[in-house]
């Protein structure tokens, strides 16, 4: 269904909501006869379904798991699990299923100019902030682009929109992965991989495997993390094209067709004329904000897809600096008697949560929250010496308390056994309680924030004001 009359074609859009309401907009746009069909019949999604109803598109509340009749082509937004009744019946018709991801890479060139090439980026963490740095070397670079998929602008919009772009920094879930077959980037990274939505994947194997797809295909690059095997694996088992290259990022010294950090300098040894002889200079360590090393290696992986695209060194670096990273990711909120007061809201699993904590050599932490199933026996060890104190708070705190019992018993714990608006300034108060000056009070939960927030920015703001009312009172 690539480039053809979609005049008269019967499309089922399976969701209301930000990837499902553009779908059926645009599909409707092109002439498709579309069905919205959704699990939901609340007060909003009436709202949304009477918007579509007044531009001619079906919709229907409180049936999803009913494939429409005549359906030739179901578009579902990425969070509808595979297991659904409306794909088992798609398949059991012959009915492809789509992502907005595949719908948007099957559009390009629908209008009939050269479609941008992507750069694509997933993996448990960083994906975001990733995106964005490579977006920001590719604009220093002068190229038009936008970060985009995940993020920013949607996908629909920048390659159907009125501007055009040289190439496209698109950062890919899981989710959007899985429905995205036909997916073939000009280069791609998989940051890291570590246990994440297991309950929508099924296990370990399938979530790693989708996100695998995005090597799929790729014609120059395909980078992994050195310190990362499992993204290594990935790219020996992925299908390219042929002299596609496997380039490595570390925080050590770079092998031949690596970028990595010597002397507190990114450099270059993949896309160099001699790569077992020579490297080349990229940026300092003190250009990326901030310098802690999970982001180093964030600014890494970005400049290997650019390097890759053909980007000069001069723009790595400008395009590094001139980078603000988003609020709520390991984000400095004041200094208050001699203690640094950190927001790494956006640390919602473990493997953020790991990254973060190694960034301090003291810590106070709060943490807590939905746990979505994980366990913190690993991060508690891993972590332990640092730790000043913990403070804990959020529906799941109990496992980490007896993590922190079983492998760091003499780290003073305060539990906190309240849900309500207030619970975050008492948790900033105990905190400061535990504090030494020179230590860092780092909220990076490790969990899920909606057993007490509406999401983790939330989160980040109550902690945010809670410090900077602290900062207030020390005043």
């Amino acid at each position: 269904m690539s480039n053809v009359d979609w005049q008269g074609k019967h499309v089922t859009v399976a969701g209301l909501g930000v990837s499902g309401i553009p779908a059926a907009r645009v599909l409707h746009g092109l002439g498709a006869v579309v069905t919205v069909v959704n699990d939901g019949d609340d007060e909003r999604s009436r709202a949304q379904a009477a918007e579509l109803e007044a531009q001619g598109i079906a919709v229907r509340l409180g049936d999803g798991d009913t494939l429409p009749t005549s359906t030739e082509l179901v578009v579902t937004a990425p969070g509808w699990k595979p297991g659904k009744p409306l794909f088992a019946a798609a398949a059991e018709a012959g009915v492809p299923v789509w992502g907005d991801v595949e719908l948007a890479w099957r559009l390009r060139g629908q209008d009939g100019r050269e479609p941008a090439p992507w750069l694509a980026v997933t993996g448990t963490n960083g994906k975001t902030t990733t995106v964005r740095m490579l977006a920001s070397i590719l604009e220093a670079a002068g190229l038009r682009t936008a970060a985009v998929g995940n993020i920013g602008v949607s996908l629909l919009d920048a390659v159907l929109g009125d501007e055009p772009y040289d190439v496209l920094a698109v950062e890919l879930s899981s989710y959007q992965l899985h429905w995205a077959p036909s997916l073939r980037a000009h280069s791609a990274a998989v940051l890291n991989l570590a246990p994440d939505h297991l309950d929508w994947h099924g296990s370990m194997e399938a979530y790693a495997a989708d996100k695998g797809r995005v090597y799929e295909g790729n014609r120059v690059a395909c980078v992994y993390n050195a310190a990362d095997p499992a993204t290594e694996d990935l790219v020996r088992e992925a299908d390219v094209e042929e002299g596609c290259r496997a380039i490595g990022f570390t925080l050590g010294t770079p092998g031949p067709s690596q970028l990595g950090v010597v002397d507190g300098i990114l450099v270059d040894r993949a896309f160099v004329p001699n790569r077992q002889k020579q490297a080349q200079e990229l940026a300092e360590v003190a250009d990326v904000n901030p310098p802690a090393p999970h982001n180093i290696a964030n600014a890494l992986a970005a400049a290997a897809l650019a390097r890759a695209y053909g980007v000069e060194p001069a723009a790595v670096r400008d395009g590094l600096r001139n980078f603000r990273p988003d609020p709520h990711r390991i984000e400095h909120v004041a200094d208050v008697d001699g203690v640094a007061y950190v927001d790494d809201s956006k640390a919602t699993n473990t493997h953020a949560a790991e990254a973060s904590l190694a960034a301090y050599d003291s810590i106070v932490w709060i943490a807590g929250g939905l746990a979505k199933g994980a366990t913190f026996d690993e991060l508690v060890t891993g972590c332990a010496k640092r730790l000043r104190g913990v403070v804990l708070m959020g529906a799941d705190r109990a496992l980490i308390r007896e993590a922190l019992a079983r492998h760091a018993p003499e780290v003073p714990v305060v539990d906190l056994d309240r849900t309500d608006t207030g619970a975050m300034s008492e948790a900033v108060r105990e905190a400061a309680r535990l504090a030494r000056p020179g230590d860092t009070v780092l909220m990076a939960p490790a969990c899920a924030s909606m057993d007490m927030f509406v999401n983790y920015n939330k989160r980040g703001e109550a902690f945010a004001d809670a410090v900077r009312a602290r900062a207030a009172e020390s005043a």
